[in-house]
């Protein structure tokens, strides 16, 4: 397993790729059958989910069996840290490595600070209330609109949002309140269209709690090493030819034809950093036994009170 920091043009640190090996299948995994999706840990399933017939969106069912693959973060790890997403960046694959009950599988992953959830409000509404739209609400059940926020893009918890008075969330409060506050690990899912709170649940709600933008580290998939190679070596080539046309242009018309390497240059980086960045969908294991074996688990886990409705019938 290797770990690369992506630096942006101007120096500054935009998150951590790495290609995962010897890890065929996760702890955290994702199945699916014929529109049905189940997310399980280990042997404990944590999420039903049933896409409508229609795909405008879908319902799901949330049990109470999920378990962050992070330790519980000390306050004096949020000090020591602060706001050196690059260092929690290290510290949070660290943990999804060594878990059994991560996602990470074989491939190459990136773990970003850039999420567009951060560039959605634009200032517009406050922090409180931009951050609450964004939560999928329900439990156990509920329903992911894919027609809202241009898509879903929403935040979906793996477990129960604790309230603004719980213990865990006051004691974030305050390091929100002094800027100590530990970023929110996500993960995007594209089979449900939306990023799943891997861990931070308090934290968000100590967030929101102080109407502030918290901090979050995004993982998701990325183009695997195959493809970054022949994307590399096509995009060198389209850079080595427009040199060539630029050169040819001032050769005819002069040295009022601007230099090629200035306008060819940045779009070679564009082209590079999309590489190695850009998201690719999420893996998901053909589930055993298939729909059939789904109705009988989500009748089992929600005692046949699931889907109440929509299009995606058990």
């Amino acid at each position: 397993m290797w770990r690369t920091d992506i630096i942006h043009g101007d120096g500054t640190w935009t998150g951590l790729s790495l290609e995962v090996q010897a890890r065929r299948q996760p702890g955290l995994c994702l199945f699916s059958a014929e529109r049905r999706l189940l997310l399980a840990q280990q042997s404990r399933v944590t999420l039903l989910a049933a896409v409508d017939e229609d795909f405008c969106g879908v319902e799901f069912w949330r049990t109470d069996a999920y378990r962050s693959p992070l330790p519980p973060l000390r306050a004096a790890t949020g000090r020591a840290l602060a706001d050196r997403l690059d260092r929690w960046a290290y510290r949070f694959v660290q943990h999804l490595l060594d878990a059994s009950g991560s996602p990470l599988h074989d491939g190459r992953w990136l773990l970003s600070r850039e999420s567009p959830l951060l560039r959605w409000n634009h200032g517009r509404r406050p922090q409180a209330e931009y951050w609450k739209s964004m939560l999928v609400e329900g439990h156990p059940d509920g329903y992911i609109d894919w027609f809202i926020h241009n898509g879903s893009w929403e935040v979906l918890p793996l477990r129960p949002m604790p309230d603004a008075d719980d213990s865990r969330v006051k004691a974030y409060r305050k390091q929100a309140r002094e800027g100590t506050l530990p970023p929110v690990l996500l993960w995007w899912v594209s089979g449900l269209d939306c990023h799943l709170i891997l861990d931070g649940h308090a934290r968000l709600a100590a967030a929101i709690a102080e109407s502030t933008a918290p901090s979050l580290l995004h993982l998701h998939r990325t183009a695997p090493s195959d493809e970054v190679a022949a994307g590399t070596e096509q995009a060198i080539h389209l850079y080595e030819a427009e040199l060539a046309r630029f050169a040819e242009l001032r050769t005819a018309h002069g040295a009022g034809v601007p230099d090629g390497a200035a306008i060819a240059g940045p779009a070679l980086a564009r082209r590079l950093q999309e590489l190695h960045t850009a998201r690719q969908p999420s893996w998901a294991w053909p589930l055993p036994g298939g729909e059939v074996h789904w109705r009988r688990v989500a009748h089992e886990v929600t005692d046949g009170e699931w889907p109440a409705g929509g299009g995606a019938t058990v």
